[in-house]
């Protein structure tokens, strides 16, 4: 196996300024998206609780219509 080359030091500048971008990059994307995910989960659990109770109230209904021996 052939010895490592030294890595030319304007290319290693490029690489760690890239990665510092990068990184600073992600975090204002993740500071700009937390909020709107945040509501997307309130907005969801209140729809659920409206669902849960719709299907609550249909699941009642239908024990209510059944045919039974009283009728």
């Amino acid at each position: 196996m052939a010895p490592p080359v030294a890595v030319s030091p304007l290319i290693k500048t490029a690489r760690y300024s890239a990665l510092i971008a990068g990184i600073i990059y992600g975090k204002r994307r993740y500071d700009t998206l937390k909020p709107i995910a945040a509501e997307e989960r309130r907005i969801e659990e209140e729809e659920k609780k409206v669902r849960e109770e719709q299907e609550r109230i249909a699941k009642q209904l239908a024990e209510a219509n059944e045919d039974t021996i009283l009728k």
